[in-house]
């Protein structure tokens, strides 16, 4: 089977919400980002043969396959095909699995997994419908607030608890900004209207002002006696992000140097009244595929929905005495989560960290919606 080769990874900006990308459409901010990538390696665009694009709220702007649309934005050849994947908040984690199994069954030789969400401009949610009575009279449905409560209260995890990681994931944004951990996984895009446009280069959601204080001000958010609150919920955000993934026999005749490869991945399905806990689960899979255990694994992003989440997961993996090594630039309470971004987002972020510490294995996951999980180790090469 031949190489999944993740030759870069890259991002926009990530804009909070009603912020500084709020002007810009998903798929003119997908479209600069898919341009930033093969403008870093001299890449003809009419060498990709797909771009695979995670969105979730598939409406409106971002609707009619916004995975053709990026690309035609870009200015693209119309050789280059589209699709685009909900796996709610895994969509983009779920384009990677796409465009690494097409490279290992020898379908595919340059493919570009890529996401693209504009919370601000596309409310979340607003291409929902009734669900099914099949469902409803099976399962109970609910809000993700109200399964994060689940969480809390069965994992006995506390509202100070909650507060304190929120409150590191800023910090560990802002440090990772100011030391520049981000430069080489951002593409700047140029927002404002045409002859006036600036470019926009920095993620504006992490928090300065933020405190243990103020976070233990902020009222519960879904119910009357609940922890979870806006402060350790992760932020409705703007952003876009791509992964450029080829065969050793692609990379070797574009001229390409490959920075790592995808090893394997990993689903886990469980109930949807609970669904935010299958990381874990997901991550055994992942690992148990790739013939690895936690002990070979450098760094560990855990996809903030909500900081039990990050807590409910170090504690079913046995993790408690790693929090260094997980989500160590922050992750979506303080940077955001784009929804159908936030698996390439997370995928550039492992990438730079990874060779920052010169480590070799990371892996990366993300609760769903209803109830799944997905995760994917990668190696550094």
């Amino acid at each position: 089977m031949p190489d999944a080769l993740i030759v870069d990874a890259v991002r926009s900006p990530i804009g909070k919400r009603n912020g500084s990308l709020s002007g810009t459409r998903g798929d003119d901010l997908a479209a600069q980002v898919l341009n930033g990538l093969v403008a870093r390696h001299d890449l003809d665009p009419a060498e990709v043969e797909d771009v695979q694009m995670g969105c979730v709220t598939q409406i409106g702007e971002q609707g009619w396959n916004i995975g053709r649309m990026a690309p035609m934005v870009a200015g693209w050849p119309e050789t280059v095909c589209g699709t685009t994947v909900d796996r709610q908040c895994g969509s983009s984690m779920q384009t990677n699995f796409n465009a690494a199994a097409a490279v290992w069954a020898g379908q595919l030789d340059v493919v570009i997994s890529a996401g693209a969400e504009s919370m601000s401009r596309v409310p979340m949610g607003s291409n929902g419908g009734d669900i099914s009575e099949q469902v409803t009279e099976r399962w109970q449905i609910v809000p993700q607030g109200i399964s994060a409560e689940a969480i809390a209260a069965e994992w006995e995890i506390s509202r100070e608890a909650l507060d304190a990681l929120s409150l590191e994931s800023h910090r560990r944004a802002l440090a990772a900004i100011e030391a520049g951990n981000f430069e080489n996984e951002i593409v700047p895009v140029e927002i404002g209207a045409a002859g006036a446009a600036v470019l926009f280069g920095v993620d504006e959601a992490p928090r300065t002002d933020t405190s243990a204080e103020k976070l233990a001000a902020l009222a519960p958010a879904f119910i009357p006696d609940g922890v979870v609150t806006a402060g350790n919920s992760s932020q409705i955000v703007d952003g876009a992000a791509a992964v450029l993934v080829t065969s050793e026999a692609a990379a070797s005749r574009l001229g390409l140097e490959p920075r790592a490869r995808f090893v394997s991945f990993g689903l886990s399905g469980v109930d949807p009244y609970r669904m935010l806990h299958g990381n874990p689960e997901a991550c055994r899979k992942a690992l148990e595929r790739a013939g690895l255990t936690w002990d070979d694994i450098a760094v560990i992003e855990v996809n903030e929905a909500f900081a039990c989440v990050v807590l409910q997961f170090a504690k079913d993996a046995g993790l408690e005495d790693r929090f260094a090594d997980i989500n160590p630039n922050g992750g979506g309470i303080s940077l955001g989560h784009p929804l159908g971004a936030t698996g390439a987002r997370v995928t550039a972020t492992l990438l730079n960290e990874l060779e920052r510490r010169e480590a070799r294995y990371g892996i990366a996951c993300m609760c769903i919606g209803f109830g799944q999980a997905i995760a994917a180790v990668i190696e550094r090469v």
